[in-house]
């Protein structure tokens, strides 16, 4: 199954006092190449996070984006009241000193001390396992919804792309008159500018060099193998997964094949059909990069 590298997918799960969102998206890239942005409570899970995702993705430029929403109302806080009346007693006497020389106490010394490092506490800092089984969750219905976003997007680039190998497929076809015909012409172009010369020559030579010169023009074999190209490239588009690369280097020999067709050629309507023929082929070209 073709799918393409651009991708998204989104998914929820709740757990406890929270609400976990998992957001991946992806470009093209020939290598993998992800990113994760994760809420510091989770951290310990990245690595599980990215390895699950990684063997999911396999290629591509990947954002992955986790948010975390708390129920604030639902979590318990607690104070230390022997830590608070430490800090307490060394602020309180800073303010009484304050005080005997005339300044005042300071209104802010409680929220000064609320501030103060583990006066407040919030929940323990670890993952539960019921969160962790919610991001993980999370995780891999996001990836089944990306995977699904992918094989839509695979299945539009194929169709586009064997679309366009038909085309390429009909050009080659239509070089063939216009091949038949330009070996008269090429043999009356010799002929007409032997004549202009003036110089007498021996026909028997030159009918042998004439035919040595359009044996050396000969697409006969380009033809073939270029018909060979695109047929291997619809097997591999409709047999292999993940053709992506192996397609690209397909194409590639397509454009061997059309580049030396058109050095041959030797006449403008064949050299403007291979030109058509190299544009179809640049786009199938810039297409490919987007197949996984």
């Amino acid at each position: 199954m073709i799918k393409s590298m651009t991708g998204y997918g989104k998914a929820e799960a709740a757990a406890q006092h929270r609400k976990i969102t998992v957001e991946i998206r992806s470009l093209n890239s020939k290598q993998l190449d992800m990113s994760v942005r994760i809420p510091q409570v989770y951290r310990p899970l990245e690595y599980e996070v990215r390895n699950r995702i990684g063997k999911a993705v396999q290629r591509g430029k990947v954002d992955v984006y986790i948010n975390v929403e708390t129920d604030t109302a639902a979590i318990p806080v607690t104070i230390n009241r022997e830590l608070f009346m430490n800090y307490y007693s060394v602020l309180k006497g800073i303010s009484d000193q304050m005080e005997e020389q005339g300044r005042g106490m300071d209104p802010a010394l409680m929220a000064a001390i609320l501030k103060m490092p583990d006066v407040v506490t919030g929940e323990s800092g670890e993952v539960s396992d019921s969160e962790r089984t919610a991001l993980l969750g999370a995780v891999d219905k996001a990836l089944e919804a990306f995977d699904a976003f992918r094989t839509q997007e695979g299945q539009t680039l194929i169709a586009d792309l064997l679309d366009r190998i038909g085309k390429i497929e009909t050009l080659r076809k239509a070089v063939e008159p216009f091949e038949a015909r330009r070996v008269n012409l090429i043999k009356e172009r010799i002929r007409e500018n032997i004549a202009s010369v003036g110089v007498q020559v021996d026909e028997n030579r030159l009918e042998q060099e004439m035919i040595f010169y359009v044996e050396k023009l000969d697409v006969t074999e380009e033809k073939v193998r270029l018909d060979n190209h695109c047929r291997y490239f619809r097997e591999v588009a409709a047999q292999e997964e993940n053709a992506g690369r192996k397609l690209g280097f397909i194409a590639q020999e397509m454009g061997r094949e059309i580049n030396t067709l058109g050095s041959k050629a030797n006449d403008s309507d064949m050299q403007k059909t291979v030109v058509m023929m190299k544009d179809e082929l640049e786009k199938i070209k810039e297409q490919v990069l987007n197949i996984l």
